[in-house]
Protein backbone atom coordinates (compact mmCIF):
# COMPACT_ATOMS: atom_id res chain seq x y z
CA UNK A 1 0.00 0.00 0.00
CA UNK A 2 1.38 3.39 -1.02
CA UNK A 3 1.64 6.07 1.63
CA UNK A 4 -1.20 8.56 1.50
CA UNK A 5 -0.39 12.24 1.03
CA UNK A 6 -1.91 15.26 2.72
CA UNK A 7 -1.46 18.32 0.53
CA UNK A 8 -2.09 21.96 1.42
CA UNK A 9 -3.66 23.95 -1.40
CA UNK A 10 -3.01 27.69 -1.47
CA UNK A 11 -5.05 29.68 -3.98
CA UNK A 12 -3.37 33.03 -4.55
CA UNK A 13 -4.59 36.39 -5.83
CA UNK A 14 -2.48 39.56 -5.77
CA UNK A 15 0.10 37.93 -3.46
CA UNK A 16 -2.46 36.86 -0.86
CA UNK A 17 -3.83 33.42 -0.10
CA UNK A 18 -7.56 33.60 -0.75
CA UNK A 19 -10.50 31.24 -0.26
CA UNK A 20 -13.97 31.20 -1.70
CA UNK A 21 -16.96 28.93 -2.18
CA UNK A 22 -17.25 27.17 -5.55
CA UNK A 23 -14.27 29.30 -6.66
CA UNK A 24 -16.31 32.50 -6.13
CA UNK A 25 -16.68 35.15 -3.37
CA UNK A 26 -13.00 35.19 -2.53
CA UNK A 27 -11.78 36.16 0.93
CA UNK A 28 -8.21 37.07 1.92
CA UNK A 29 -6.55 34.57 4.27
CA UNK A 30 -2.97 35.84 4.59
CA UNK A 31 0.61 35.82 3.36
CA UNK A 32 1.35 32.72 1.22
CA UNK A 33 4.92 32.25 2.42
CA UNK A 34 4.02 32.47 6.09
CA UNK A 35 1.10 30.09 5.63
CA UNK A 36 3.13 27.63 3.54
CA UNK A 37 5.97 27.58 6.05
CA UNK A 38 3.51 27.00 8.90
CA UNK A 39 1.99 24.01 7.10
CA UNK A 40 5.45 22.66 6.27
CA UNK A 41 6.56 22.86 9.92
CA UNK A 42 3.29 21.19 10.96
CA UNK A 43 3.97 18.17 8.74
CA UNK A 44 2.14 18.62 5.45
CA UNK A 45 3.47 16.34 2.68
CA UNK A 46 3.24 18.71 -0.28
CA UNK A 47 2.02 22.21 -1.12
CA UNK A 48 0.13 23.34 -4.21
CA UNK A 49 0.22 27.03 -5.12
CA UNK A 50 -2.57 27.98 -7.56
CA UNK A 51 -2.66 31.37 -9.28
CA UNK A 52 -6.41 32.05 -9.13
CA UNK A 53 -6.36 34.99 -11.57
CA UNK A 54 -3.98 33.53 -14.15
CA UNK A 55 -6.90 32.87 -16.50
CA UNK A 56 -7.42 36.62 -16.88
CA UNK A 57 -3.81 37.36 -17.79
CA UNK A 58 -2.73 34.16 -19.59
CA UNK A 59 0.30 33.87 -17.34
CA UNK A 60 1.36 32.56 -13.96
CA UNK A 61 2.65 35.29 -11.63
CA UNK A 62 3.84 33.20 -8.69
CA UNK A 63 7.58 33.03 -9.44
CA UNK A 64 8.68 35.35 -6.63
CA UNK A 65 6.42 33.59 -4.11
CA UNK A 66 7.73 30.17 -5.14
CA UNK A 67 11.33 31.36 -5.00
CA UNK A 68 10.85 32.56 -1.43
CA UNK A 69 8.91 29.46 -0.40
CA UNK A 70 11.54 27.06 -1.72
CA UNK A 71 14.16 28.63 0.54
CA UNK A 72 12.31 27.42 3.65
CA UNK A 73 10.21 24.49 2.45
CA UNK A 74 11.75 21.13 1.59
CA UNK A 75 8.78 19.13 0.39
CA UNK A 76 7.37 18.92 -3.16
CA UNK A 77 5.84 22.14 -4.45
CA UNK A 78 3.35 22.22 -7.32
CA UNK A 79 2.49 25.41 -9.21
CA UNK A 80 -0.71 25.85 -11.21
CA UNK A 81 -2.62 28.52 -13.06
CA UNK A 82 -1.57 30.13 -16.32
CA UNK A 83 0.82 27.38 -17.40
CA UNK A 84 0.58 27.69 -21.18
CA UNK A 85 3.98 26.74 -22.61
CA UNK A 86 7.19 24.79 -22.12
CA UNK A 87 8.80 28.11 -21.14
CA UNK A 88 6.17 28.60 -18.41
CA UNK A 89 6.98 25.17 -16.99
CA UNK A 90 10.70 25.86 -17.10
CA UNK A 91 10.17 29.17 -15.30
CA UNK A 92 8.14 27.47 -12.56
CA UNK A 93 10.75 24.76 -12.07
CA UNK A 94 13.57 27.31 -12.09
CA UNK A 95 11.72 29.21 -9.34
CA UNK A 96 11.79 26.12 -7.12
CA UNK A 97 8.69 24.15 -8.05
CA UNK A 98 8.88 20.38 -8.47
CA UNK A 99 5.68 19.98 -10.51
CA UNK A 100 3.19 22.03 -12.49
CA UNK A 101 -0.59 21.68 -12.63
CA UNK A 102 -2.10 22.28 -16.07
CA UNK A 103 -5.80 22.73 -16.83
CA UNK A 104 -6.82 25.20 -19.53
CA UNK A 105 -3.93 24.61 -21.90
CA UNK A 106 -4.30 20.84 -21.55
CA UNK A 107 -7.96 21.05 -22.56
CA UNK A 108 -7.31 23.43 -25.45
CA UNK A 109 -4.21 21.58 -26.73
CA UNK A 110 -4.07 18.03 -25.32
CA UNK A 111 -0.81 17.40 -27.15
CA UNK A 112 0.78 19.88 -24.73
CA UNK A 113 0.58 17.18 -22.03
CA UNK A 114 2.67 14.83 -24.17
CA UNK A 115 5.16 17.52 -25.13
CA UNK A 116 5.60 18.64 -21.52
CA UNK A 117 5.97 15.11 -20.17
CA UNK A 118 8.62 14.31 -22.79
CA UNK A 119 10.63 17.44 -21.93
CA UNK A 120 10.36 17.33 -18.14
CA UNK A 121 9.20 13.80 -17.31
CA UNK A 122 5.67 12.75 -16.46
CA UNK A 123 6.43 13.06 -12.73
CA UNK A 124 6.45 16.86 -13.22
CA UNK A 125 3.09 17.06 -14.99
CA UNK A 126 -0.15 17.17 -13.02
CA UNK A 127 -3.32 17.55 -15.06
CA UNK A 128 -5.78 19.59 -13.03
CA UNK A 129 -9.48 18.98 -13.71
CA UNK A 130 -12.18 21.30 -12.41
CA UNK A 131 -15.28 19.09 -12.33
CA UNK A 132 -18.89 20.29 -12.30
CA UNK A 133 -22.04 18.18 -12.43
CA UNK A 134 -23.98 18.69 -15.66
CA UNK A 135 -27.09 16.53 -15.70
CA UNK A 136 -25.98 13.00 -14.81
CA UNK A 137 -22.34 13.56 -15.83
CA UNK A 138 -19.41 15.65 -14.66
CA UNK A 139 -17.82 18.02 -17.16
CA UNK A 140 -14.30 19.41 -17.12
CA UNK A 141 -14.31 23.19 -16.70
CA UNK A 142 -11.56 25.77 -17.16
CA UNK A 143 -10.92 29.47 -16.48
CA UNK A 144 -11.33 28.93 -12.72
CA UNK A 145 -14.50 26.89 -13.06
CA UNK A 146 -16.33 29.31 -15.35
CA UNK A 147 -16.11 27.71 -18.80
CA UNK A 148 -17.47 24.29 -19.73
CA UNK A 149 -15.14 22.38 -22.05
CA UNK A 150 -17.93 19.95 -22.89
CA UNK A 151 -15.58 17.08 -22.04
CA UNK A 152 -16.76 14.35 -19.67
CA UNK A 153 -14.41 14.19 -16.68
CA UNK A 154 -14.20 10.41 -16.79
CA UNK A 155 -13.08 10.41 -20.43
CA UNK A 156 -10.76 13.38 -20.04
CA UNK A 157 -8.97 11.90 -17.01
CA UNK A 158 -8.25 8.69 -18.92
CA UNK A 159 -7.05 10.60 -21.99
CA UNK A 160 -4.81 12.84 -19.86
CA UNK A 161 -3.12 9.76 -18.40
CA UNK A 162 -2.57 8.25 -21.85
CA UNK A 163 -1.09 11.54 -23.05
CA UNK A 164 1.53 11.50 -20.30
CA UNK A 165 0.13 13.05 -17.12
CA UNK A 166 1.98 11.79 -14.05
CA UNK A 167 -0.87 12.69 -11.70
CA UNK A 168 -4.49 13.78 -11.98
CA UNK A 169 -5.93 16.39 -9.60
CA UNK A 170 -9.72 16.57 -9.46
CA UNK A 171 -11.39 19.59 -7.88
CA UNK A 172 -15.13 19.38 -7.34
CA UNK A 173 -16.28 22.92 -8.10
CA UNK A 174 -19.73 22.08 -6.71
CA UNK A 175 -18.24 21.12 -3.35
CA UNK A 176 -15.24 23.47 -3.25
CA UNK A 177 -15.16 25.65 -0.13
CA UNK A 178 -18.51 24.36 1.20
CA UNK A 179 -17.01 22.13 3.95
CA UNK A 180 -20.00 19.81 3.43
CA UNK A 181 -18.12 16.72 2.32
CA UNK A 182 -16.39 15.64 -0.85
CA UNK A 183 -18.18 14.52 -3.99
CA UNK A 184 -18.11 10.80 -3.25
CA UNK A 185 -19.94 9.88 -6.44
CA UNK A 186 -17.40 11.77 -8.54
CA UNK A 187 -14.49 10.07 -6.76
CA UNK A 188 -16.07 6.62 -7.05
CA UNK A 189 -16.62 7.29 -10.76
CA UNK A 190 -12.91 7.96 -11.30
CA UNK A 191 -11.03 5.78 -8.86
CA UNK A 192 -10.79 2.72 -11.10
CA UNK A 193 -10.42 4.61 -14.39
CA UNK A 194 -6.88 5.93 -13.94
CA UNK A 195 -3.76 4.20 -12.71
CA UNK A 196 -1.66 7.32 -12.03
CA UNK A 197 -1.96 8.92 -8.57
CA UNK A 198 -5.27 10.70 -8.01
CA UNK A 199 -5.40 13.90 -5.93
CA UNK A 200 -8.85 15.11 -4.89
CA UNK A 201 -9.88 18.53 -3.66
CA UNK A 202 -13.07 20.29 -2.67
CA UNK A 203 -15.53 19.90 0.18
CA UNK A 204 -13.61 18.53 3.18
CA UNK A 205 -15.23 19.72 6.39
CA UNK A 206 -14.25 17.11 8.97
CA UNK A 207 -11.85 14.25 9.63
CA UNK A 208 -14.29 11.60 8.41
CA UNK A 209 -14.36 13.21 4.96
CA UNK A 210 -10.60 12.72 4.68
CA UNK A 211 -10.58 9.15 6.00
CA UNK A 212 -13.47 8.03 3.77
CA UNK A 213 -11.75 9.51 0.74
CA UNK A 214 -8.46 7.76 1.45
CA UNK A 215 -10.15 4.46 2.21
CA UNK A 216 -11.89 4.66 -1.19
CA UNK A 217 -8.44 4.41 -2.79
CA UNK A 218 -7.47 8.02 -3.46
CA UNK A 219 -3.73 8.71 -3.23
CA UNK A 220 -3.79 12.30 -1.94
CA UNK A 221 -6.21 14.87 -0.56
CA UNK A 222 -5.61 18.59 -1.12
CA UNK A 223 -6.94 20.70 1.74
CA UNK A 224 -7.63 24.41 2.00
CA UNK A 225 -10.53 25.66 4.16
CA UNK A 226 -10.13 23.17 7.01
CA UNK A 227 -6.49 24.21 7.40
CA UNK A 228 -6.91 27.93 6.74
CA UNK A 229 -9.72 28.24 9.30
CA UNK A 230 -8.11 25.93 11.92
CA UNK A 231 -10.94 23.41 11.70
CA UNK A 232 -8.41 20.58 11.47
CA UNK A 233 -4.69 20.51 12.24
CA UNK A 234 -2.09 18.50 10.39
CA UNK A 235 -0.89 16.55 13.43
CA UNK A 236 -4.47 15.58 14.20
CA UNK A 237 -5.06 14.51 10.59
CA UNK A 238 -1.94 12.32 10.47
CA UNK A 239 -2.76 10.71 13.85
CA UNK A 240 -6.29 9.88 12.71
CA UNK A 241 -4.98 8.41 9.47
CA UNK A 242 -2.56 6.15 11.37
CA UNK A 243 -5.34 5.02 13.71
CA UNK A 244 -7.42 4.13 10.66
CA UNK A 245 -4.61 1.87 9.43
CA UNK A 246 -3.49 4.13 6.59
CA UNK A 247 0.17 4.41 5.69
CA UNK A 248 1.29 7.95 6.38
CA UNK A 249 4.37 9.88 5.35
CA UNK A 250 6.38 10.89 8.41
Amino acid sequence: MLKKRVIARLDIKNEFVIKGIQLEGLRKIGDPNEIAKSYYVSGVDEIIFMDSVAAYYDRNSLSSIISMASEDIFIPITVGGGIRSIADIQKALNSGADKVAINTQALKSPEFITEASKVFGSQCIVVSIEAKKVGSQWHAYFDNGREDSGRKVSEWAQEAELLGAGEIMITSVDKEGTKRGMDKALIDNLINLVSVPLIVSGGVGCMDDILETFISGVDAVALASVLHYDILHLGQIKDSMKQAGLKVRS
